[in-house]
């Protein structure tokens, strides 16, 4: 299973800029969270000021988490600071196909998030990976759901591949293994985790 850090819930850019700093040596991938302040409570930094980077990150990937109101719209914002995958809250969405469509027409990596509460439905379309909050998005600390256990089972048996981002730690990981879990996303426990 893939431990991939991320930059976490910024409202300050320059927050964000030195999270990234500290992470990108130690992974190729790197998560950064969006969020407009509808979907879930506060703002972050404005994913334009991605460009403004004052240093280079040739080396890393980003994977763009869309926690908006019509995730579509941004996509041409994530693209253009370089994102390789871009997923966004189907809670958001009018459209699943279009944004799909945005995404694959950027030769980009597309995934679907859903809320801890927000029932997996069937799950149409060539979907790179099938994001599952492990805990209430937004920001603050929340413990992980055992609920979501299942829906890892189940997005797996779609085919899919499953991320779980919120909520986990060594207590609960391997849990979260077993179910089929492919990815853990993880700002505040990304070390311990990929130590474990």
């Amino acid at each position: 299973m893939q431990i991939i850090p991320t930059a976490g819930l910024k409202k300050d850019f320059y927050d964000a800029e030195e999270a990234i700093k500290k992470l990108k040596d130690a992974s190729r991938w790197i998560q950064v969270d969006v969020c407009d302040g509808v979907f879930a409570t506060g703002r972050t930094f404005d994913l334009d000021l991605m460009g403004k980077l004052d240093f280079e990150t040739p080396n890393n990937l980003w994977d763009v988490h869309l926690m908006v109101k019509e995730p579509s719209t941004w996509v041409n914002k994530a693209i253009h600071i370089g994102a390789s995958r871009v997923i966004g809250q189907v809670e958001m969405m009018s459209s699943r196909e279009d944004f799909l469509e945005k995404i694959k027409n950027e030769g980009a990596e597309a995934g679907l998030a859903f809320d801890v509460d927000t029932e997996v439905d069937k799950i149409v379309g060539d979907w790179d990976i099938v994001l599952l909050m492990g805990r209430k998005a937004g920001f603050g600390y929340f413990e992980f759901e055992k609920k979501v256990l299942d829906k890892i089972k189940k997005i797996k048996d779609m085919g899919y591949i499953v991320g779980i981002d919120g909520g986990a730690d060594t207590d609960n990981v391997k849990a979260i293994e077993e179910a089929g879990a492919d990815i853990v996303y993880s700002e505040v426990n990304y070390w311990k985790l990929r130590n474990a």
